[in-house]
């Protein structure tokens, strides 16, 4: 589902010059739950946003569910993402003036599934428990709720990749273990590749695979 060969990412300022990511070689498989740690300055994050293609490498290669994303324009990319890609934030990332369910509907209306949108955007918030939350909006969420919101939304178009940037940062441990069950569950029953970035060496144990990222390169892969 997501192959990588060679990839860089280097900064250069007229004072610095920062490579970040110094040549990445990984694959990973339709519906596998990848966990990627290191420590902070790692690349993990880097990674991630490349993937996603919310970023271009310096060289390398990365192919999605069997598409070359590299070196594509913005608009390409943004079909890509339409498509195949579901991303979690740390930050939720809700649209405030939107209600819950108005949250969910959006990538559906966007990627022109509006026909049958309300009815999969109430199944997805009543598959993370918000069943009766649909029209409130995030600010009378708590973070958990919001959280849970953001997942129903990554989920909305049944992509085949979902990039999660460290979901259960800002939640207490309840809320963040009940935040990765839900991801753990929806991964298994869509079939969706989970790729997770996170701190936690409790959460990656729940991971089928664990990539540990330092100074730019892969150090273990378990």
């Amino acid at each position: 589902m997501i192959q990588v060969r060679g990839l860089t990412k280097t900064i250069i300022t007229p004072t610095h010059r920062v490579d970040i990511l110094k040549g990445i070689d990984l694959e990973i498989p339709r519906a596998q739950f990848a966990a990627i740690m290191g420590p902070s300055g790692s690349g993990k994050s880097t990674l991630l946003g490349l993937l996603a293609g919310l970023d271009s490498p310096t060289s390398g290669r990365i192919v999605l569910d069997g598409e070359d994303i590299t070196g594509l324009e913005e608009d390409e990319m943004a079909l890509i993402r339409g498509r195949k890609i579901g991303f979690v934030f740390q930050s939720y990332h809700l649209i405030p003036t939107l209600t819950a369910e108005e949250n969910v509907l959006l990538p559906l209306e966007l990627s022109g599934n509006s026909g049958a949108a309300a009815g999969r955007a109430r199944e997805l918030l009543e598959s993370v428990g918000l069943a009766d939350r649909g029209d409130h909006y995030p600010v009378q969420l708590s973070g958990g709720e919001q959280q849970r919101v953001a997942l129903a939304r990554a989920f909305a178009v049944k992509p085949p990749i979902l990039l999660a940037d460290e979901p259960t940062g800002n939640l207490d441990s309840a809320n963040g273990q009940h935040i990765l069950e839900l991801l753990i569950t929806l991964n298994r029953r869509e079939q969706t590749t989970l790729v997770l970035v996170t701190h936690d060496p409790q959460l990656s144990e729940q991971a089928d695979r664990r990539i540990t990222l330092h100074d730019g390169l892969i150090v273990s892969d378990e």
